[in-house]
């Protein structure tokens, strides 16, 4: 018996449920895989809430400056989870989706911090990557930002974090910051302790010979003017500050350079 057209495709066609199961299947887990990222607001995005105003201002105040005169954009991204994405693979996407740096010359650095995972990471532009090898983002992290983070100290281990780029990024275009921002150093009790007395006992040793002679009594008063400006300097900004909105969104890539650390 001769098999109508119809009876040699309905061996085929059986197969036709599982095929568009597959393909929807296919669909809903790229749909799945599509990570929306929120949209930049500045220079420093916290969505998870953990940065104070105080050390807000100074890392926005600093990401102008360094933009202003060096062209790199600095950015600082936090959030309260990603899910379950990997934290070095979302940065590096939210690097691309934001655009940092400018298209072509790809001079950006992302600072970004997931809370919940509990991860860090530097993620660095085309454009910085010889300025900022993986090496030396690395040992950024280790000494200046994953010891704070580790107690809680979310905001100070970001400025540390944006200080510390900014001092290369400076420093290979030949430009000085506003202020000499300085790093804060992760201390024990112990050493705090220590510290306190160390400048005074210091200062004690040096006025004493002063006191003796008319020339040193003379410049006494500049010592101390001297030692108690450096004494308070930790705790301000001592940045610049420039007003407008932040530039550094134009379309920049990174290929992945940087460094990511755990806490």
């Amino acid at each position: 018996m001769k098999k109508t057209p119809f009876l040699k495709n309905a061996g085929r066609l059986r197969f036709l449920p599982l095929i568009c199961g597959l393909i929807l299947f296919a669909n809903l887990g790229t749909a799945k895989a599509e990570t929306k990222y929120p949209k930049p607001i500045g220079a420093v995005n916290d969505f998870a809430g953990i940065i104070s105003p105080d050390y807000e201002r100074q890392m926005e105040s600093l990401s102008h400056e360094v933009l202003q005169k060096t062209g790199t954009s600095i950015v600082v991204a936090t959030m309260e989870t990603i899910g379950d994405n990997d934290p070095d693979d979302y940065a590096n996407r939210l690097y691309g989706d934001w655009g940092i740096g400018k298209k072509g010359e790809d001079k950006g650095v992302l600072i970004f911090l997931a809370v919940r995972e509990r991860r860090v990471r530097i993620e660095t532009g085309y454009g910085v990557e010889g300025i900022l090898p993986d090496g030396l983002v690395g040992e950024i992290l280790d000494k200046y930002v994953t010891p704070l983070l580790k107690t809680g100290d979310y905001g100070k281990g970001l400025v540390n974090a944006m200080i510390a780029v900014s001092a290369v990024v400076a420093k290979a275009a030949g430009v000085s910051l506003t202020g000499s921002p300085t790093i804060s150093h992760p201390v024990t009790k112990r050493a705090r302790r220590g510290g306190s007395l160390f400048p005074l006992l210091l200062l004690l040793f040096i006025m004493i010979p002063l006191l003796g002679t008319r020339q040193g009594r003379a410049i006494l008063p500049l010592l101390l003017l001297m030692f108690l400006s450096g004494g308070g300097r930790g705790g301000g900004s001592g940045f610049g500050s420039f007003g407008g909105g932040f530039g550094g969104f134009g379309g920049g890539m990174s290929g992945g350079g940087g460094s990511g650390r755990s806490f």
